[in-house]
């Protein structure tokens, strides 16, 4: 039921405009009055009335200063002026601010209801539209999820400029304006990942953290698999500081109240300029590396690694070393979890933390090479790539490497070959498993009820983890995909058959034929019914 303000100074009239009409009886409630524009504002702001009918001339404030306001705060409601024969001056001004309508006085009480019928049909259409927009949007928010990882990318790696990173931010409804930032990185995994309990347990954990974007300082976005990053902004660095402990801490109280998981979180370095976002990100890498290195369920700030280079005899160096000290498993798990970004920052803290200055030793420096090739060669061989690829390029060969004076620039290619072979062959299984989607999808559009999480369900995978296996297999999201595909069959039927409307949503997954139709229009730039008769 559509609500009706009035808002008159002449008693006589207001009362008859009260009175003279059955609202409950025409469908429309009257949800009040006021004598003047300055008692109405602060009553209309509370009851947000669809239409509010008000005197342009009144004292206090009249009835243009009411409009001016009404529709910068509540652009949706609609305004309809009452005007004499002498204040056409005054109606001109009303058109130009945006009122629907403007009566003459006397009003019959007639006139004025089939003026707000009139107003009833143009608002339902729009709430109708709205509700549509809003429907489209929701289905489309995994469009907008791969938007925020896309602009997250730019924004870490430096590609945009400040005016950049504003303007796009602001489109994705993100104010980036601060006084300094920081950035924490997490990572939540599980022994049982492909799991469906798995699953659930992420999407609730996912829906918990996405709690803190409350506070506007808070920024979240899916980083890669299961995986988080968390940019936090504040105008002073005592702030920030002390803003970055209380979140970490609630973030650390979201993770330990869920069972059998692990986690490890990285945090980056305070920076004042959005420009400095890069150096904040590389800090949190860097701790972040050391989830392979270090103890799970903890988040580590960079801060604490800063250490200034120390140098040391060899002969000391050798004597010193303890053999054992070379943990071949943390490579190995590198090799499985990492990524090839990562390769610099786990190389430097592997090699800082496990060998230290014994890799200014010639012979301690021959043996860590010769390790780090073997545990390579012996994961791909695990992973079925084989080892060839590697050992038949001489720049890989770790007799080369022995005479290179910056060794670790030499493990860090080496690791990222063998991550590049690792993903390039996960690559062909993703494949399937898109390929799988893809026949499910087929086989089940005309289900209105096919989701991004009962696809997941079907392969066995995360939702967070098909969506971007799936989005960098076909360079679409989900939803966009089955958008298109069902579509496509829509307009099959359209063009070769003489179903209506309605029933070929129904046999293309849209359960309401308005908003099937509003789809069509959105993809296709034309009704379903323009599209059957050949408009172009």
């Amino acid at each position: 039921m559509l609500k009706v303000f009035l808002v008159e100074d002449e008693y006589i009239v207001r009362n008859g405009i009260k009175n003279n009409i059955p609202w409950e009886e025409k469908g429309y409630e009257f949800c009040g009055e006021a004598a003047d524009g300055e008692i109405a504002l602060s009553m209309i702001r509370s009851t947000k009335p669809d239409i509010v009918i008000t005197d342009i001339r009144m004292p206090f404030m009249n009835g243009l200063e009411l409009t001016k306001i009404i529709r910068r705060e509540l652009p949706d409601t609609e305004v309809i002026i009452l005007t004499g024969y002498g204040e056409f001056e005054y109606a001109k001004e009303g058109i130009r601010l945006g009122v629907a309508e403007y009566l003459l006085k006397p009003v019959n009480a007639d006139d004025l209801l089939s003026v707000i019928d009139s107003l009833a049909d143009k608002i339902s259409e729009k709430k109708k539209f709205a509700l549509l927009q809003d429907r489209y949007d929701q289905d489309m928010e995994e469009s907008n999820r791969q938007k925020r990882r896309e602009f997250f990318y730019h924004l870490v790696t430096g590609d945009y400029s400040v005016t950049e990173i504003l303007d796009r931010g602001s489109e994705l409804g993100m104010d980036l304006s601060a006084g300094c930032y920081n950035m924490i990185l997490l990572s939540v995994q599980s022994d049982a990942h492909a799991s469906e309990e798995f699953s659930r347990k992420i999407n609730k954990i996912s829906a918990e953290l996405e709690q803190l974007e409350q506070d506007e300082r808070a920024i979240l976005f899916d980083r890669d698999l299961d995986g988080k990053a968390i940019l936090l902004k504040a105008d002073s660095e005592e702030e920030l500081s002390s803003y970055m402990e209380s979140e970490t801490k609630r973030i650390t109280e979201i993770l330990q109240g869920h069972s059998g998981i692990h986690y490890f979180g990285g945090i980056g370095s305070c920076v004042r300029r959005l420009s400095e976002i890069p150096q904040s990100w590389k800090d949190a890498c860097l701790a972040f590396s050391h989830r392979y290195l270090s103890e799970e369920n903890i988040i580590l700030d960079s801060k604490t690694l800063k250490m200034s280079p120390e140098t040391a005899r060899e002969e000391a160096v050798v004597s010193s070393i303890d053999p054992s000290v070379f943990d071949r498993t943390k490579v190995r798990n590198f090799l499985r979890q990492g990524n090839p970004c990562e390769a610099e920052f786990f190389v430097q803290e592997f090699v800082k933390e496990t060998i230290g200055e014994a890799m200014e030793s010639t012979i301690i420096r021959q043996y860590v090479l010769m390790d780090v090739f073997f545990v390579v060669t012996a994961f791909l061989d695990e992973i079925g790539v084989g080892r060839e690829v590697i050992t038949e390029d001489e720049s890989m060969s770790p007799l080369v490497a022995q005479q290179n004076p910056a060794p670790q620039a030499y493990i860090q290619r080496l690791l990222e070959k063998a991550m590049e072979l690792r993903d390039r062959a996960a690559g062909d299984r993703y494949g399937d498993v898109v390929e799988k989607a893809k026949e499910y999808i087929s086989k089940n559009y005309a289900d209105p009820e096919i989701s991004l999480e009962s696809l997941a369900a079907y392969v066995n995978f995360s939702p967070n983890h098909l969506s971007m296996v799936f989005s960098k297999k076909t360079g679409q999201t989900f939803i966009k995909y089955l958008t298109e595909y069902r579509i496509g069959k829509a307009k099959e039927l359209l063009r070769c058959t003489g179903k209506r409307s309605s029933e070929i949503a129904l046999e293309t997954g849209y359960q309401d034929p308005h908003y099937f139709s509003y789809v069509f229009k959105k993809t296709e730039g034309m009704t379903p019914t323009q599209y059957r008769n050949g408009q172009e």
